[in-house]
């Protein structure tokens, strides 16, 4: 940047700091968060002012009565500049906003100001046409992750669980915003300057992400689309995996790129993992299951038909047995066969009348003398024993 462009740009920050500074203090105006934007993106491309800019986060983090303070003070410097430095600033300024996780700040719906069709009047096209292509691209997607959050919080506060369908949609949205994420890079080779540097080292950060919440949201669907399987779902979660599959490619040479070009934040890449085979089969294998529906019935009778006979075979064989037993004790006299089989594979109750006397564990004990003393009250249980019966001969009374 020429001496004579610095000096016209700092006289150009002092006077909206001055302008800034006599405004009056409303619900949409604060002379001291406008003075703090102005600074924090200011004409001077060597340097960023970053005090400046974490005085902008401290008042957005302290209440939400300073978002629309924010709104129009940064709206109001991007739509006067004709500045790729300035440009550039401001959207690094508001994506650290929507960093900060603040709930007041996802009502922000759509981006306050509009720089899809910016251009730089201060030095030739020629040699600014790269610039002006970044700073696009980089609003192009601050734009949509914009809409994009504020859609979400509405959602959220109903408070509902969404059904299959729309974590799927989300999940396709959240990879069409990684596609525009990926295309914000520099595309000239005289672009490797300190400004852009660090705004690329901003974007390798969104970049991960944006991509662990498309891995999380992938392995989360599955395991639902595993337990209760349909058509329309599983046929959606194969695009979304297919698509974060071709994904991995376009990140591995977006680093590369990165790489490249110095950024530091790409050296500290982790290697990005491919989504393994056997998932996308296993999706193609649901499908085409759910399809073919009939021949998932069919299967399932012949499983069934096949266990049935297993069983009966299972209760003829015992049957065998218990009449062999009965066969034996009949030889020795004995008519004890109480259970037969009829023809209709039902087991039936027959009355047997004998002249022998069976002994049970009742009588047993009735006839067996206490050998300890009787067992005292305090116990713990009640104890049912039954007291031996001795004959004796009373005594004639009457007869004198």
């Amino acid at each position: 940047m020429k001496l004579w462009q610095k000096a016209v740009g700092a006289i150009k920050d002092r006077n909206s700091i001055w302008l800034a500074t006599l405004s009056r203090r409303t619900p949409y105006r604060h002379p001291d968060l406008e003075a703090a934007i102005i600074r924090a993106t200011s004409h001077d491309g060597a340097k960023i002012d970053y005090n400046n800019a974490r005085r902008v986060f401290e008042w957005i983090r302290t209440s939400p009565v300073y978002i629309k303070p924010l709104a129009w003070g940064l709206s109001a410097r991007m739509e006067k500049t004709r500045s790729w430095v300035v440009a550039l600033k401001g959207l690094m300024l508001i994506h650290g906003v929507f960093c900060c996780q603040i709930p007041s700040v996802q009502l922000i719906r759509r981006l306050p100001f509009d720089l899809s069709g910016f251009k730089d009047c201060h030095s030739s096209p020629s040699k600014t046409w790269g610039y002006d292509a970044f700073v696009r691209s980089y609003y192009a997607y601050l734009d949509q992750k914009s809409a994009f959050i504020s859609s979400e919080a509405k959602k959220l506060k109903k408070g509902l669980k969404p059904p299959l369908l729309e974590e799927l949609i989300k999940l396709q949205n959240w990879q069409s915003m990684l596609d525009t994420l990926l295309q914000v890079r520099p595309l000239d080779d005289n672009m490797k300057v300190g400004l852009v540097l660090e705004a690329m080292n901003n974007l390798v950060v969104e970049v991960f992400d944006v991509y662990s919440r498309i891995c999380n949201g992938i392995a989360q669907i599955l395991l639902k689309i595993y337990v209760s399987p349909t058509k329309a779902e599983a046929s959606m979660a194969l695009c979304v995996v297919q698509k974060a599959a071709n994904q991995v490619e376009d990140l591995c040479q977006y680093f590369e790129v990165c790489k490249e070009m110095g950024v530091l934040k790409a050296s500290e890449c982790p290697k990005l993992e491919k989504i393994p085979e056997e998932d996308i089969k296993e999706l193609e294998l649901i499908i085409n299951g759910s399809v073919n529906n009939d021949e998932k019935t069919k299967h399932c009778e012949v499983l069934k038909e096949e266990k049935m006979g297993n069983d009966n075979t299972m209760r003829e064989g015992d049957d065998d047995d218990y009449n062999n037993k009965n066969n034996n004790n009949n030889n020795n006299g004995e008519e004890m066969n109480g259970i037969r089989r009829n023809g209709s594979n039902k087991r039936v109750l027959k009355t047997v009348i004998t002249e022998k006397w069976e002994i049970f564990d009742g009588d047993c004990a009735s006839r067996t003398a206490l050998a300890g003393p009787l067992p005292s009250c305090s116990s713990s249980h009640l104890s049912i024993i039954s007291i031996p019966n001795y004959k004796s001969e009373l005594p004639d009374l009457i007869t004198f």
